[in-house]
């Protein structure tokens, strides 16, 4: 039972990469989907040197859309299509790591809206930002089912 397991969360994983490759802006700047579940989404992206505004540290726009992938993974990933209506983000600490983390978890999934959080660490540990996002959804079931 728990090779299965282990295949189909691979599966899904891979999957679930290939079909958010189209989401071109996060991709280019390096983001990618480490993890899939049916209630946590975690993406990450090795923090560069084009990701660091004028003071040295990652620019607050690089750690929004890392949270902003992660959410739309998670409010997407097998559903209807969602799209986000309001997102906010409270920075919490500057990025000490050379890594940035975020995990996405649904509080709340509606036929037509879902409310989402979204925690950005960095791979020290460090609490970089949280995020949550409202979604409205705009249509039928993605061609992605899990």
């Amino acid at each position: 039972m728990e090779n299965l397991e282990s295949f189909v969360k691979q599966n899904n994983l891979e999957r679930a990469r290939e079909y958010f490759s189209k989401d071109r802006f996060a991709t280019v700047n390096g983001m990618v989907i480490d993890d899939v579940g049916d209630d946590y989404v975690v993406c990450s992206m090795e923090i560069r040197d084009d990701h660091r505004n004028a003071l040295g540290n990652v620019m607050g726009g690089a750690v929004f859309t890392l949270a902003d992938f992660a959410a739309a993974v998670m409010s997407n990933w097998g559903k209807r299509p969602c799209v986000s209506l309001v997102s906010q983000i409270t920075y919490l600490s500057a990025a000490k790591g050379s890594r940035l983390i975020a995990e996405a978890r649904p509080v709340k999934e509606g036929r037509s809206t879902g409310y989402y959080e979204v925690m950005v660490t960095d791979n020290m540990g460090t609490k970089v930002a949280h995020v949550t996002n409202n979604g409205f959804v705009i249509g039928k079931k993605t061609e992605v089912e899990k």
